[in-house]
Order: structure tokens, then sequence, then C-alpha cells
């Protein structure tokens, strides 16, 4: 469940902007401020069976939107990368500038 949460909070990151206002909102409120059905429900002035419908649409789209844009996935991958080489940097007898250099690249990466 909370893997789910974490992997919907990123989507919603990542292309949130894409849904409707209403349905950012709905999905903001379920996924990042841990609102129950009926709180949102009450918040918006519809039932909570609504609600479920509004998260279970806003779910899809932003699933369909990674399958065919792979944002979330290629973030992953470039901040394992990140921490890959910030890991191997550890091990290396790299010169300082050089060594710097790569941190602030990683971190960047990692943002």
């Amino acid at each position: 469940m909370f893997e789910k949460n974490l992997e919907m909070s990123l989507l919603l990151d990542f292309y949130g902007e894409t849904l409707s206002e209403r349905k950012r909102a709905v999905m903001s409120l379920y996924y990042n401020e841990d609102l129950s059905l009926a709180e949102i429900a009450d918040e918006f002035g519809i039932s909570r069976q609504g609600v479920r419908e509004l998260i279970k649409k806003s779910e899809s789209e932003l699933t369909e939107l990674e399958c065919k844009l792979g944002l979330v996935a290629r973030f992953e991958s470039l901040r394992q990368l990140a921490e890959d080489v910030e890991s191997r940097l550890e091990s290396c007898d790299t010169p300082l500038p050089l060594r710097e250099a790569i941190l602030r690249l990683t971190a960047a990466a990692k943002k």
C-alpha cells in the first residue's frame, strides 16, 4: 500500500499538471495529505463513491502517461546512477576539484 501511494505521489508530481484542477486537488488530498474518501467528499460536496471514481480515473490517466513517456522511470534510473557514481567515487583516488565537480553533478541529478 505504501509503495503504491509513493508511486502515485511521484506520478502526480511529474504529470499532475495534465489533470483537471479538480482531479489534481482530489489526488493531492488523497495521496499527499492522506485525507479519507469521506473527508474529501465533504470538501467537494460529492459522494465518497464520486471521490473514488475521480481517484481511479486519475490514477489511470497518470499511469497511462507514465507508460507512454516514462519520465518517472528515467528519473529513478538517473537517481540510482548518481548514487552508484557517488559510492564508486568514495573508493577512488580522485583529485579534489574533479571529485567536487562530480558530486555537484550527481546532486543535481538527484533533485
